[in-house]
């Protein structure tokens, strides 16, 4: 059972900075979780408690139903997987794999058939005997994985592990987390201020601001139903578009005056009625083909581009509407260029809506 649950935890420096001020998660056995968010929101202090490398100042800190507030990481039964790989230049790669397992006296042969078969799994078999200095970024990565694995953890703990390498690498390397968490049906706990990461990999999502969680769920339900305006804006690339508009009782319902513009909601707005509130679309909810522009003419935006970013299937058009910055992304066979002026649709089944003062959703 390798669960992980917070109870009320706290996480104080001795300068009396409060990074994390009442934390709460139940993290299932299992379970393939990120946590995301910006620089100091406090996910790598939160999964650095959970390795035993942070002391918790106040709260309960359970690893399945063991408490571990004054467990030593050696005794936590986790494998950390860091950043900057972590690896031992004079070692080869077979050393670099074998070094825990050396370290617990564990038989030569046990060792043996353990990071052969972690090399196997992770292809690295080619490499055994060279030393790291001879790898790639994405190899030595995967070394790092391997070093972990031997130890047969019930819980995997990484901390940023591919923000070192590039883009094509990336890619190919969450594939591959990806799959070795299936194979072994082990925790894992993820950081990442990388929000593709973190939509790719986990089975569910922890969003931080600020030390505090501000919505837990699956990737899906994050991009879908955002509880608050920085979960909107921080999940979605390009972000979340954010207009102000003005409630209004319209002859059908309730309508969202934005300039000219008179976006129909099924809402229950009576509460806001003469007041402004926050409408928040997605670039790929706005739309500059049929059906869409025939649809809800009254909710369709005309606009002039000032910028048209080729991103091969799509086309990022940058403009302004009523003195606010917007993004739309258009397929790329819409022949679009800067200067030009464009009708964009609102798909407005898919606006979000939120309240001004508060920032959390409306009508959730």
């Amino acid at each position: 059972m390798a669960s992980i649950t917070f109870k009320n935890v706290v996480k104080t420096y001795d300068n009396n900075v409060t990074v994390v001020p009442d934390l709460n998660l139940e993290i299932r056995d299992k379970e393939f979780i990120v946590l995301v968010g910006p620089s100091g929101c406090g996910k790598s202090t939160t999964l650095r408690m959970i390795a035993g490398l942070e002391d918790v100042t106040d709260g309960e800190l359970y690893i399945g139903d063991r408490l571990v507030n004054d467990v030593p990481p050696k005794d936590r039964d986790i494998a950390m997987v860091f950043q900057s790989y972590a690896l031992y230049p004079h070692m080869t790669v077979y050393k670099n794999m074998a070094f825990g397992l050396e370290r617990r006296k564990v038989p030569k042969s046990i060792i043996d058939e353990k990071v052969k078969e972690a090399a196997r799994i992770l292809e690295l078999t080619p490499y055994l005997n060279r030393k790291p200095k001879a790898l790639s970024g994405g190899q030595r990565q995967r070394v790092a994985l391997g070093r972990a694995m031997v130890r047969n953890p019930a819980v995997f703990l990484l901390d940023e592990p591919l923000s070192n390498l590039d883009a094509k690498l990336r890619t190919e390397m969450r594939s591959q987390i990806a799959a070795l968490h299936k194979r072994l049906q082990t925790t894992f706990v993820y950081v990442t201020h990388d929000q593709t990461e973190a939509m790719t990999m986990g089975d569910r999502i922890v969003v931080m601001k600020d030390g505090i969680i501000q919505q837990v769920d699956t990737p899906q339900n994050l991009y879908n139903s955002p509880c608050n305006m920085f979960v909107a804006g921080f999940i979605g690339s390009p972000q979340m578009n954010f207009v102000d508009v003005t409630v209004e009782q319209g002859t059908k319902g309730y309508e969202l005056a934005f300039g000219s513009s008179r976006i129909p909601v099924g809402a229950d707005l009576s509460d806001y009625v003469g007041k402004q509130i926050v409408m928040g679309v997605r670039p790929e909810d706005l739309h500059a083909q049929e059906p869409f522009l025939s649809a809800n003419p009254g909710a369709n935006l005309q606009v002039n581009v000032d910028l048209a970013e080729m991103m091969g299937n799509e086309i990022y058009l940058y403009f302004n509407c009523n003195d606010q910055k917007m993004v739309a992304r258009v397929p790329s066979r819409i022949s679009v260029k800067a200067d030009d002026a464009v009708t964009l649709a609102i798909d407005t089944g898919r606006v979000h809506l939120f309240d001004k003062q508060t920032q959390m959703v409306i009508g959730r």
